[in-house]
């Protein structure tokens, strides 16, 4: 049973378990979908019923957000901890390039998921590259088949909040993959475009005000943190 935040259900799992569940997915007849939804999706998901949908339609919604966890624990209703999808991804990752298993990445810049694939690939020996896209693409049906053609066992399909979820529910079955994995801007750090936070900032839910810091222009999109936390409040006292 799913732990609901404000309308969006989340596995309550640790990170290892999650992995353990995406390797389950993995090894399944069909395709899967997980999705990674932080606060700022959480409010996506309030305004946009497809959105919503998408999201609690995957078959793993995973806690990214540290702002999340404290949002459930606020209404009586603890998840186990942060599951952040980037590391979810690092485990799967390790545990596919043990099994030599494939993966496709698509989004990001043009070039981006190439230098992210060469990365990867040096990292994980063993795990096969099947191949890129960027995300600067106007038609799904090209990029399905190349997907499709490619046999990816794995997709990280990294296209920002609510594009990515709309898009593995629509296009999943035809790519042919059995998991696919919404992670908005991972491809940039594993290029080593961007620069993930410290441990010391992530350790203690400070990643967002990191990268706030990093980069101002994030502050709209910040600003989404304390109306969840408002939203929250507003549900905890209609309980």
């Amino acid at each position: 049973m799913r732990i609901s935040v404000l309308g969006v259900g989340f596995d309550n799992l640790t990170l290892e378990e999650a992995v353990e569940r995406g390797m389950e997915l993995l090894h399944s007849p069909g395709a899967h979908y997980v999705v990674t939804p932080n606060p700022e999706i959480v409010e996506i998901c309030r305004e946009n019923l497809a959105a919503r949908e998408a999201v609690n339609q995957a078959d793993l919604v995973l806690a990214d957000g540290i702002g999340v966890v404290k949002g459930a624990a606020m209404l009586g209703t603890p998840l186990k901890g942060r599951v952040p999808g980037i590391e979810f991804a690092a485990g799967l990752m390790e545990r596919m390039a043990a099994e030599g298993l494939s993966l496709y990445l698509l989004g990001a810049k043009p070039g981006v998921a190439e230098a992210a694939g060469e990365r990867l690939a040096a990292q994980y020996p063993g795990l096969k590259i099947a191949g890129t896209h960027d995300g600067y693409f106007q038609e799904d049906g090209p990029v399905t088949e190349a997907i499709r053609q490619s046999g990816a066992d794995c997709v990280f399909v990294c296209l920002g909040a609510p594009k990515q979820e709309l898009w593995m529910r629509k296009q999943g079955g035809a790519t042919g993959a059995r998991l696919l994995c919404g992670l908005g801007g991972s491809l940039d750090v594993f290029a080593g475009v961007v620069e993930r936070a410290p441990r010391f900032w992530s350790d203690h839910g400070l990643e967002w005000f990191y990268r706030l810091c990093r980069d101002p222009r994030r502050a709209g999109r910040m600003m989404k943190l304390p109306l969840f936390l408002i939203h929250v409040k507003k549900e905890k006292r209609r309980r």
